[in-house]
This record gives C-alpha cells, sequence and structure tokens, in this order.
C-alpha cells in the first residue's frame, strides 16, 4: 500500500478522512476545525523513525527529545545504521539511553545494516505483516511497530491502543475523565473507521494544545 501524498505534503486522504470524522463523530467534529491547518507530517528514514520510537519508550516527551538529540548528535552526519554501530555502549549510555535501550538501539541497527528487514517491501504489505515483522526486532513490540505505521508509513486506519496518550484522550472527551478500557476505546473508535490514525493524530493534538 505505497502512500499518495498531495503537493504540500499532506496525505491524499487527509481532507476525505477529515470530512468522514466531522460526520460521524461529535468529538472530532469540534476539535478537528481546530488544527485545520496541521497534517500528519513526512517522517525521517525507517531506521530513523523506529531508532527514534525506542528512544522515547515509557518517557516523557520532553525528556525523549533531549535524550534523541544527544543521541542524533553522536551520529556526526547522518544517522544510519553504520553510524550507530560505530559508536560504543558507553557513548550510547553517556546520551541518556538505559543500558536496555542501548541493547534495543544496537539489535535495530543489526537489523537494518544486515538486511533482516526490507523497508522497500513494505509499501506492498499489509499492516499486520509489518507488525508482525517488526516485532521480530528485539525492543520493538506492538506499540511501536503501530507507531512506525502512523509515523513512519502513515497508514490510515492504525488504532493503537496500547498508547496512553489515546486513552486519556478518550477518556477525557469520552468518559468525563474516567478510566477507559481498551474494549471501550474500540468501540469508540469503530465510528472512526477506516480513518483511525487520523482520529488518533486529532485528538493526540488536542492534548498538546489543552493546558494540562
Amino acid at each position: 500500500m505505497e502512500e499518495r501524498l498531495s503537493n504540500n505534503g499532506k496525505p491524499a486522504f487527509w481532507d476525505e478522512a477529515s470530512a468522514h470524522l466531522i460526520g460521524r463523530d461529535r468529538i472530532l467534529k469540534k476539535l478537528i476545525p481546530h488544527h485545520a491547518s496541521e497534517w500528519l507530517a513526512p517522517s525521517a528514514t525507517p531506521f530513523t523513525t523506529l531508532a527514534r520510537s525506542i528512544v522515547g519508550q515509557q518517557i516523557s516527551t520532553r525528556a525523549a527529545d533531549s535524550v534523541w538529540e544527544r543521541f542524533a548528535h553522536l551520529c556526526v552526519g547522518r544517522l544510519t545504521p553504520n553510524a550507530v554501530l560505530a559508536a560504543s555502549g558507553e557513548d550510547l549510555r553517556a546520551v541518556g539511553l538505559s543500558r536496555r535501550k542501548v541493547g534495543y538501539i544496537q539489535d535495530l541497527a543489526h537489523y537494518f545494516a544486515e538486511k533482516k528487514v526490507r523497508p522497500a517491501r513494505w509499501g506492498t504489505m499489509d499492516d499486520e505483516a509489518i507488525v508482525t515483522e517488526l516485532c521480530t526486532i528485539r525492543g520493538v513490540g506492538r506499540w511501536t511497530a503501530e507507531m512506525f505505521l502512523i509515523f513512519g508509513l502513515r497508514r490510515p486506519d492504525v488504532l493503537p491502543l496500547d498508547d496512553a496518550s489515546l486513552l486519556r484522550a478518550i477518556s477525557l472527551y469520552y468518559f468525563s475523565g474516567e478510566p477507559v478500557s481498551r474494549f471501550e476505546a474500540r468501540e469508540v473508535a469503530q465510528a472512526w473507521s477506516p480513518w483511525r490514525t487520523v482520529a488518533t493524530w486529532y485528538l493526540w493534538r488536542s492534548l498538546d494544545a489543552a493546558p494540562l
């Protein structure tokens, strides 16, 4: 499923998806107009996108941004698998990565350098097949794989039920702040199909914009 883009980098499906969601969901009908000039932006290379997701696992966005900046600076020039493999474990720890994440990043670099994953094929594969392939990499679980589908491949109908921010937004807007289960979140999201990625993105943006 190759991604199609409009001239301004907007996913070709974005306007259709936004109109669908406005017509189907009372919450999104209110939220979407506040972000009418924004959309899911193109990402970096597959390796960089996955590495960024690993860095961000289980830490705040601010902490992840800080570690990522130092990590990217360490890989002088272009951030590639070979550049990561050239860095020592001590160097990677020094930028703020935990010992476990150092191992994950190194394994990811090995997978790409040794062509155990082939990004060129992903455009013709369905979402679940890509998730299955990515989850063979140590440190890449379903959440990381789904973040890659959203930010790396910009697939239109991904629902990341393991994402705490999505569940928080659904709780806030649809359940008056009460805790929400994955089952309940999935029920809410039925109205969003086949554009669940777009709905998720708007809910994330609404949290970014809201005072916390």
